[in-house]
């Protein structure tokens, strides 16, 4: 049964927070079911007593423009914030502001978005690109690239100046040190103007350490008997807690005119009856007109939530096997697809999920997934590179600075980006950048700096290069600020970025012109090995015709025999190995760190 009914005592769809109308007058209110008196303090004002009601909220309605600072007094005189502010007057732990949604004069309203089908996404963080105003002075270059969505980090308000943001602890407000809110709006605009697909990465598994003062009024928004590796697990199973997250997505999506959500690591949501509920709530809110999209990152692999309102899943396994297969790692998650990998590699590009609920190798006991291959390919987003897999490192090393040849790496590319599942590409990965990407906070209290510093050192204790305490003492230190600086992709273009940017364009207008068109609706066809590293893989398309990939990511050729029924007329792209197109069917060979894609019409392959 949906749970998510509607809000109450007005027009506006959201129960929390302040709620201005056009006459100046703002409605307040503060769910705070342990407490039995709140008064809200409007700056310069005396305070004044909210009315309680029987479903835990404290609600005010009085006179305060667009503009106002205020906080909620609790009875021991303890100021707060508003858990979900829209603005703050400074940092997590300053006044809330009373913000004019509606103030903004969109110039590309019209928007409908895109569809999925023709999504590539390109996952950035706001404050390395200088803010929401430097992000949007990048759009028209990627678009020019090729991409069409940009995927910014979390931007719900965290401590300091400098996060990831997963340390968010007001979901509902940007935080200052990217911009205001009209400059996100105004980067969001701008994207949309040039065609480009705004995501937001939202957190609704956890609230940071620092600045999250629910415990204080209302300790009910946590369970008692589940943790979560961040602190108590939240509680789902209270409405008021679904409502929370419910219409902070469609806050996100209705306010800001986002495109989609990516949403963090549902698996620690222990409730997952509110992922398929919540996306109903926002997807019946904001009418069939618009294309909008969510995605999940869920190291469960749900593949039934895939069938219940969401457009897609982060693709963890098909990341891990590949990075595998390039670098040879096998420590930490990469020890799971250490065995067999040409084989899930395979699995990956056929079927979505390499676990589908069988045991993990390396964790006894741990039944993973659930079935995947039913799934049309552009249920899973492919990435050979992310904010995780490159920031978890001790060093934060792109695959560019792991001994990854070229050759190697490119391939791995044209794979990825030539296969029907949906691409993402990291900031700077397009540039082959070598900069680092390290994971970085600016936490104020010095006890806390010291701990995520120490703890962060202490999580990598059982890897072998960092057995030795003077090792894990060069792990940067995540508060320092040298840590940020040393993340930022560097602006000047060398002729490497250079080169770069020209492969990315090249296989990005090879899938624009082959894949997108027919992707809705592709189906694998069954993917096979052809040697260590080397796999093909077979897809019919939307429109009947038939994706073949040949794909060798390891540097020694592999036997070939599929060769002599592969069409030269077929071929659209082959490299970054020289394969010599007029003969490629008398090779017997695959060579090393080469791709081959073939698309044959309906009629051609009905008649082979």
């Amino acid at each position: 049964m949906n749970r998510l009914g509607a809000a109450r005592a007005s027009q506006s769809p959201y129960s929390f927070g302040a709620q201005p109308d056009s006459h100046s007058v703002t409605r307040f209110r503060f769910w705070a079911p342990s407490v039995d008196a709140v008064n809200l303090v409007l700056e310069g004002s005396t305070p004044q007593r909210m009315q309680k009601l029987d479903d835990g909220f404290h609600e005010l309605v009085c006179p305060a423009p667009a503009g106002t600072r205020y906080r909620f007094a609790l009875p021991d005189g303890m100021l707060v914030p508003d858990p979900a502010s829209r603005l703050q007057d400074g940092d997590v732990h300053d006044s809330s502001v009373v913000c004019d949604l509606h103030q903004y004069g969109w110039k590309h309203a019209p928007w409908k978005g895109r569809p999925w089908s023709e999504t590539v996404l390109y996952e950035l963080h706001c404050g390395l690109y200088g803010g929401f105003k430097g992000v949007e002075q990048r759009l028209p270059d990627l678009q020019k690239l090729g991409i069409t969505a940009i995927e910014l980090m979390p931007v719900a308000d965290f401590p300091g100046p400098r996060n990831w943001g997963y340390d968010g602890v007001l979901p509902y407000a940007p935080d200052a040190a990217y911009g205001t809110p009209d400059e996100l709006r105004s980067l969001i605009d701008t994207a949309h103007g040039l065609g480009l697909m705004v995501f937001l990465d939202v957190v609704y598994n956890h609230f940071g350490p620092d600045g999250n003062y629910l415990p204080s009024y209302a300790p009910e928004f946590f369970r008692n008997d589940l943790d979560t590796p961040w602190g108590p697990a939240i509680d789902f199973r209270r409405n008021a807690v679904r409502r929370f997250f419910a219409e902070n997505a469609l806050f996100w999506l209705r306010e800001y005119r986002f495109d989609g959500l990516r949403l963090d690591a549902v698996h620690a949501i222990h409730d997952q009856t509110w992922l398929p509920e919540m996306a109903g709530f926002v997807r019946s809110r904001l009418g069939s007109e618009r294309h909008v999209h969510l995605v999940l990152e869920n190291d469960d692999n749900a593949a039934g939530l895939l069938r219940q309102g969401f457009d897609a899943q982060w693709n963890d396994d098909a990341h891990h096997v590949v990075h595998h297969l390039l670098t040879r790692e096998d420590s930490g998650y990469y020890a799971s697809y250490a065995n067999n990998a040409t084989q899930m590699l395979a699995r990956a590009l056929s079927e979505g999920f390499v676990f589908q609920g069988q045991e993990d190798p390396v964790k006894p006991g741990r039944i993973r997934g659930e079935p995947s291959a039913d799934l049309p390919s552009e249920r899973f987003i492919f990435f050979l590179q992310n904010h995780d897999q490159i920031g978890n490192r001790a060093m934060g090393e792109r695959l560019s600075s792991l001994g990854v040849a070229t050759n190697a790496l490119k391939t791995a590319v044209a794979l990825q980006l030539l296969t029907p599942q949906i691409p993402l590409v990291f900031m700077g990965e397009e540039e082959g950048a070598t900069s680092p990407f390290l994971y970085f906070t600016s936490h104020m209290q010095p006890e806390l700096a010291k701990a995520v510093r120490e703890g962060r050192r202490k999580e990598f204790a059982g890897f072998p290069a960092f057995a030795d305490p003077e090792a894990r003492s060069r792990i940067p230190d995540p508060n320092e600020e040298s840590t940020w600086e040393l993340s930022r992709v560097p602006e000047k273009r060398n002729q490497t970025a250079n080169e770069w940017r020209q492969w990315y364009r090249k296989l990005l207008a090879l899938r624009y012109q082959y894949i997108v068109p027919r992707l809705q609706g592709a189906r694998s066809m069954g993917a096979r090995v052809l040697g260590e590293g080397a796999v093909s893989a077979i897809w019919q398309m939307g429109d009947g015709a038939r994706l073949s990939l040949y794909c060798n990511l390891g540097p020694d050729p592999c036997p070939f025999t599929l060769a002599p029924h592969i069409d030269r007329d077929t071929v659209f792209f082959m490299g970054p190995a020289d394969v010599p197109g007029m003969s490629i069917g008398a090779l017997t060979t695959l060579p090393g760190h080469c791709v081959i894609a073939t698309l044959e019409s309906h009629g051609e392959h009905e008649h082979a």
